[in-house]
């Protein structure tokens, strides 16, 4: 089996630790199949940067630094920056409620506020839940759900889920009507914000919230999953056309000038930097990860420690594609994991990757 990757120059005391990377990612390594990009920095350099795959099987194309892939919810950290902007600007605040944007949304939305959204807190019921099922007649695309789509079926309800900051529910619903809420208070398209305000300062060049017929996606991977032995791509489901949840493509390139917009507060400072990287306290059922163990969440960004070590950190998933970013916030650390295969544990692997550089107990706190 050839290895399609790419790679960046390392110093030569770091090809140990590059090789133990490089083998986590050894089954993707494959000129025929699907795979992933992996990026670490160190001390704001980057230290690793391969790709392993293909980002589509009808050109086969080598997955490279440059090769966008679908965040998935990875996407709910550039909206809730979108929100920290606007509540700078003073269009918006933390504390206006639903129905000030959305005055026609029912009487449950008048204590759901901007801060519950960003939290998760809001009760807001998942859209997902509340589609009709799929057409297996209609072609995918065709049917895909906006986000017009999912605020009028959250005002077809008569109540929340909770009320809200009783308790932490995941809500990609939540993230959707945050999407429409930058729209409605910026006046700009909400990929139009995301370019303008963040995409294009930061630098990161081939990012961009896609919306089909409207944009496009440079380098774009396709999404696939394996059945009957075999990899298909599949690409797109009812819920992928949707934005502030999961909508932006990029790639480990323009993750790493992310990061380190973060890392020099270029974009936010540090005050509003601590804000979204402070734990909401419920007196309810708390975050929790996917598979069910405790976390901590601040807006758009899960955070609990991995070992000791304190990080902020996220994962994503939708059809054909798994992503995580995980960042140890006193080890100078970042790992990025994208993947265009529906069988990868992106977060697990990111962690994997992690562990080379993170070496003992953390560094103490400053």
């Amino acid at each position: 089996m050839a290895l399609m990757m790419m790679s960046v120059s390392l110093p030569g005391g770091a090809d140990e630790r590059a090789r133990r990377v490089e083998a986590v990612f050894a089954g993707m390594a494959s000129d025929r199949a699907p795979g992933a990009a992996c990026l670490v920095i160190e001390g704001g350099r980057t230290v690793f940067e391969r790709g392993f795959g293909v980002a589509d099987l009808r050109s086969m194309r080598p997955v490279d630094e440059l090769t966008n892939f679908r965040l998935a919810s990875v996407t709910k950290q550039f909206t809730a920056t979108a929100v920290v902007l606007l509540v700078r600007d003073g269009k918006l605040r933390y504390d206006d409620p639903l129905t000030s944007f959305f005055p026609e949304f029912p009487a449950y939305g008048r204590t759901i506020t901007v801060r519950h959204l960003l939290q998760h807190t809001s009760g807001l019921p998942d859209y997902e839940s509340l589609m009709a099922p799929p057409d297996p007649a209609v072609p995918v695309e065709a049917a895909q759900i906006q986000d017009a789509g999912v605020l009028e079926l959250l005002r077809r309800e008569t109540r929340g889920k909770f009320p809200p900051g009783a308790r932490w529910d995941y809500s990609n619903s939540g993230y959707v009507v945050l999407g429409l809420i930058v729209a409605k208070v910026s006046g700009l398209p909400f990929g139009r914000f995301l370019q303008e305000r963040i995409f294009g300062p930061v630098g990161m060049e081939g990012t961009v919230a896609y919306e089909r017929g409207r944009n496009e996606v440079r380098d774009r991977a396709f999404g696939h999953s394996f059945e009957n032995g075999a990899w298909r791509e599949t690409d797109q489901s009812p819920t992928s056309a949707t934005l502030g949840d999961g909508g932006v493509y990029s790639s480990v390139r323009d993750m790493a000038r992310w990061d380190s917009a973060l890392c020099r507060y270029s974009l936010l400072t540090p005050a509003e930097t601590d804000l979204i990287l402070t734990p909401v306290a419920v007196p309810g059922n708390g975050p929790v990860e996917p598979d069910g163990t405790p976390a901590a969440y601040g807006f758009g960004w899960f955070l609990n420690p991995w070992k000791g070590h304190p990080r902020a950190w996220h994962y994503g998933e939708t059809i054909g594609f798994r992503t995580a970013i995980q960042r140890f916030l006193r080890d100078d650390l970042t790992v990025v994991v994208l993947s265009n295969r529906g069988d990868a544990d992106a977060a697990n692997l990111a962690l994997k990757a992690a562990e080379p550089y993170l070496g003992g107990s953390p560094a103490p706190v400053k």
